[in-house]
């Protein structure tokens, strides 16, 4: 490594901090308890009470594209995942799908970005991995351990079966296949178990950065029946209209959103409108993925636990968040895949738990994973810290970030610079985000002047207040601006045809810069 560009630390004149990165896959902006949500998680509720909670963070919609952004300070089409990452193959030599031979859409991390864990490994850190990689899988030179990490347990792939992961969706150690493992098993846990046991086997008094990416509360439906059972009555008594609307009233009270915020136009029955049989199925999917959020608490619990009971707590960087809003896969009310096949640990399909609960899980946002509107990009983001943020207590931080941040906030914290080159000398991509920091500390009301998405043709840009939207669905752009109106329902694009053009223009600028939207080679 070359050439470092030289940033701003807080460990100049202390002991450098821990890093502990923890992502959850598919779930909702008002899903966990400080941020209005009934599902039980005061775990994570107590790391927010010491910390700061931000209101408008965002993600890229999608799984990998995330994964990809967040591990590299970078837009994920510079990183070289565009469109989707690689996953299992039914022959062994065929070429991915989502390698469209340009280099915005590989389907893995090119050799033109650096994970965190390559740049802190250079910097001193011991680095760690469990979870969910989904960043590239066919060839070893693709995996965690030659991307930075020194350790890792996990799938490879983007979803398995939590309770038997297996084949092509199985799981790795380090750089060795493992066989099926044997019952009782869950994948959270076992993420959890291996993320302590690396750190605990550690030698040294070197700091060390962990990345805890659990793949829960991602479909198949499957979590444990004692901790299914704390919620089956209360999805089954209220339905959800009462639930969404429960939750609005708790985020008005914790102060998320404003007190006349609307919802986002509800797309599904309601309550009443289903059947006795109906009711009970899609209350009994709600019950089994607030399980599985469930769970992650209380293994994020038994993380912190460790970590204060080895005195490791105080000075370590703890941030946790989400890859995308909830998933609507498939794009059915009550869900996909029979209630029957829930928790069978040798299903070969996927059940969900279906749209209505996922803009439940989005509350009060517009749309789901995937979009580009508020509940498909919107995400908790959870930042504590208490050697440096010790005055913080719960707060919110209104100003506006995205993935490409993570990557420049742990360099500040930790002092450790970043390269120009890396990889025998390949040209590394300088850092498109900005550090989180001076937002935190209120020492700025922006970091960003414009902030941008895209994935599957979903477009959005957004500028101070305004946001514009071209849904994939959609051939015009909508205008928003989402301050006063963060549930999109009123477009203002005829109102404000000066302030659309320029964002459009600057979508395309940063589009054309960025190996966005190449023509799709032909099949």
């Amino acid at each position: 490594m070359t050439a470092p560009l030289l940033m701003a630390s807080f460990c100049s004149a202390q002991e450098k901090p821990n890093v502990v990165l923890i992502m959850v896959d598919d779930m909702g902006y008002s899903d966990i308890g400080c941020y209005g949500g009934e599902i039980l998680t005061p775990n994570i509720d107590a790391l927010a009470s010491k910390g700061v909670r931000f209101t408008q963070f965002y993600n890229t919609s999608r799984s990998c594209p995330a994964r990809a952004s967040l591990m590299t300070g970078l837009y994920q089409h510079q990183a070289g995942i565009g469109q989707m990452s690689e996953d299992p193959f039914k022959n062994p030599g065929q070429k991915s799908p989502n390698d469209w031979g340009v280099p915005g859409y590989k389907g893995f991390l090119n050799r033109n970005c650096v994970t965190i864990a390559e740049v802190l490994k250079e910097g001193g850190y011991h680095t760690y991995m469990a979870g969910k990689w989904h960043l590239g899988m066919h060839g070893e030179e693709k995996w965690p351990l030659q991307r930075g990490f020194e350790r890792f347990y996990g799938i490879l792939a983007g979803a398995c079966s939590y309770l038997r992961p297996s084949g092509g969706r199985g799981l790795t150690l380090d750089n060795t296949k493992l066989p099926e493992p044997e019952a009782p098993y869950y994948t959270t846990d076992a993420f959890t178990d291996y993320a302590i046991r690396f750190v605990d086997e550690q030698k040294d008094d070197k700091p060390f950065f962990l990345y805890l990416a659990f793949n829960a509360p991602h479909w198949p439906l499957q979590a444990k029946e004692e901790d299914i059972q704390k919620f089956t009555k209360i999805y089954r008594e209220k339905g959800w209209d009462e639930i969404r609307e429960a939750r609005r009233k708790r985020m008005t009270k914790l102060g998320i959103i404003d007190p006349n915020t609307e919802f986002a136009e509800w797309e599904n029955r309601k309550w009443d409108e289903l059947t006795e049989k109906e009711k009970d199925e899609v209350a009994y999917r709600m019950a089994v993925y607030a399980a599985q959020v469930h769970c992650v608490d209380y293994n994020v619990g038994k993380l912190l636990d460790y970590l204060k009971k080895n005195r490791k707590l105080d000075n370590t960087l703890v941030m946790f968040l989400s890859d995308n809003g909830a998933c609507a896969e498939p794009y059915a009310e009550l869900g996909g895949g029979k209630v029957s096949e829930i928790n069978n640990p040798a299903c070969s399909v996927f059940p969900s738990y279906g749209r209505a609960w996922a803009q439940v899980s989005n509350t009060p946002f517009r749309k789901y994973k995937c979009r580009s509107y508020e509940g498909g990009i919107s995400t908790p983001l959870i930042v504590s810290w208490k050697s440096n943020l010790k005055n913080k207590k719960g707060e919110w931080c209104r100003v506006p970030g995205y993935l490409p941040d993570i990557m420049p906030t742990i360099l500040e914290a930790t002092g450790v610079a970043y390269p120009e080159t890396y990889h025998g000398g390949n040209k590394i991509y300088p850092l498109v985000g900005s550090s989180l920091f001076p937002a935190i500390q209120k020492k700025a009301d922006s970091i960003h002047e414009y902030m941008y998405w895209e994935h599957q043709n979903n477009r959005a840009i957004r500028w101070g207040n305004w946001k514009a939207i071209r849904d994939e669905k959609g051939k015009e752009w909508e205008l928003y601006d989402v301050v006063k109106d963060r549930t999109e329902r009123n477009n203002l694009a005829e109102q404000h045809p000066e302030v659309l053009t320029k964002l459009v223009a600057e979508w395309e600028k940063w589009a054309n810069s960025n190996f966005v939207l190449p023509k799709h080679p032909k099949k």
